[in-house]
C-alpha cells in the first residue's frame, strides 16, 4: 500500500546516496522556512559575502513560519519568453563528498533541455539529468544515474518520466506515465528492496517527477511569495509521494571555482530524519538572481558526511547572465 508522506531517505544501508537526487531537490528549492537576509557561508568550493548569518541559519525549522492555506502550490501557464531556459540548455556539475579526513570531487553531473512532441502533437520539453561517480571512486561505491522527464512547455506539468539508478549495488527504476483528469500516475517501478510492481499512484496538479520540479521550480514568480509561508509541492520517486515546502532564503553574491561571481538568490531545505538526512541541518542551494535560474552551487549534510556540488560549466541559455559580476 502506497501513502503519501514527508520526505525521508531511506536507503537501505547504503552510507552514500546518488548525487543527483539531493542536487535536483536542492536545485528545485524546496525548504521549510524563510528568512530574507544577506549571509556569509564558507565552504571549500563557494564564497559568499556579506553579514554573518549563523544565527539565522539555526533558526530554520523551528515552527515559526506560517503555513499557507492551499493545498498545492499554483500551476500556471508561462508564456514562451518568460521561461528560465529553452532547448539547447546545458547545465554541468562537479560533486564533492566529505566525511572525516576525506574531502574529494567524487563524480559528475549534467541537466540537458530539448524539445519533442507529444502523442497528440503537443509541444514537450525532454530533459535529462545524469550522474557518475568518477573511476577512481567507482571502486569504492559506484554511482550511476539518469532522471529523463518529459513535461509540457507551458506550465511545466509532467506527462511521463523514467529512473534508471545504479549505487553501489543498489538499483532502482520507474517508469510514470500521469493520467488525465485526476492526476493519477501509472507507475511501473523496480528497486532491489521491492523487486518489480505496478501500481497506481494518488497525484496532485503540482505533483511532479525530480526533473519536472527542478525546472518547474527555475520558473517560480517569487515575487508572489510571502515572508514565512511554507507552499507545499510534492514529488514522486520509486513507490512513494513525498510531500515537500518550498521557501526562499534571501540573496547572496557567491564566487564559484573556476567560474565567476555571482549575485543570487538562496534557498534552504530541511528533511525529515531517516537513514541518510539526519532532520538537525539544512540543504542550501544557490540560482542566478537573473531570468535564468541556474543553480551554481548546492550543499547538503547527510547522516555520513556531506554532499555538495558547484557548476562547472553552461550554455545554451536563453536570457543574458547578467547576475555574473566578475
Amino acid at each position: 500500500m502506497t501513502c503519501r508522506r514527508e520526505m525521508v531517505f531511506n536507503v537501505r544501508g547504503r552510507f552514500f546516496p546518488g548525487f543527483l537526487v539531493p542536487l535536483l531537490l536542492c536545485a528545485a528549492g524546496v525548504a521549510f522556512n524563510l528568512h530574507l537576509a544577506r549571509g556569509a557561508v564558507v565552504g571549500p568550493e563557494v564564497q559568499c559575502t556579506g553579514q554573518d548569518t549563523s544565527g539565522i541559519v539555526r533558526d530554520i525549522g523551528e515552527g515559526r513560519q506560517e503555513t499557507t492555506d492551499n493545498k498545492c502550490l499554483p500551476v500556471r501557464n508561462i508564456p514562451e519568453d518568460e521561461l528560465a531556459f529553452r532547448e539547447g540548455e546545458r547545465l554541468e556539475f562537479s560533486v564533492r563528498y566529505k566525511w572525516g579526513i576525506i574531502d574529494s570531487e567524487v563524480g559528475v553531473a549534467s541537466a540537458t533541455v530539448a524539445g519533442t512532441r507529444g502523442s497528440e502533437g503537443s509541444p514537450l520539453f525532454h530533459c535529462v539529468a545524469q550522474g557518475r561517480t568518477s573511476r577512481f571512486f567507482d571502486v569504492f561505491f559506484k554511482v550511476r544515474e539518469r532522471f529523463e522527464s518529459w513535461f509540457r512547455t507551458d506550465n511545466m506539468r509532467p506527462v511521463s518520466a523514467l529512473r534508471d539508478t545504479y549505487e553501489g549495488g543498489y538499483e532502482a527504476r520507474n517508469k510514470y506515465v500521469w493520467l488525465r483528469p485526476g492526476e493519477r500516475i501509472d507507475a511501473d517501478v523496480y528497486t532491489t528492496r521491492l523487486g518489480d510492481t505496478s501500481l497506481v499512484l494518488p497525484g496532485t496538479q503540482c505533483t511532479f517527477d525530480l526533473v519536472s520540479l527542478f525546472y518547474f521550480a527555475r520558473n517560480l514568480d517569487f515575487d508572489n511569495y510571502r515572508m514565512n509561508v511554507k507552499y507545499p509541492i510534492s514529488f514522486a520517486i520509486d513507490d512513494d509521494i513525498y510531500n515537500l515546502y518550498f521557501i526562499i532564503l534571501g540573496r547572496e553574491a557567491v564566487k564559484i571555482k573556476g567560474v565567476g561571481t555571482f549575485n543570487t538568490i538562496k534557498f534552504a531545505a530541511r528533511m525529515v530524519a531517516g537513514e541518510v538526512f539526519n532532520g538537525e541541518t539544512d540543504m542550501f542551494i544557490w540560482v542566478t538572481d537573473d531570468k535564468n535560474r541556474v543553480p551554481v552551487y548546492f550543499e547538503s549534510p547527510i547522516k555520513v558526511g556531506a554532499v555538495s556540488g558547484r557548476i562547472t560549466g553552461f550554455s545554451g541559455l536563453k536570457h543574458p547572465l547578467s547576475s555574473k559580476i566578475d
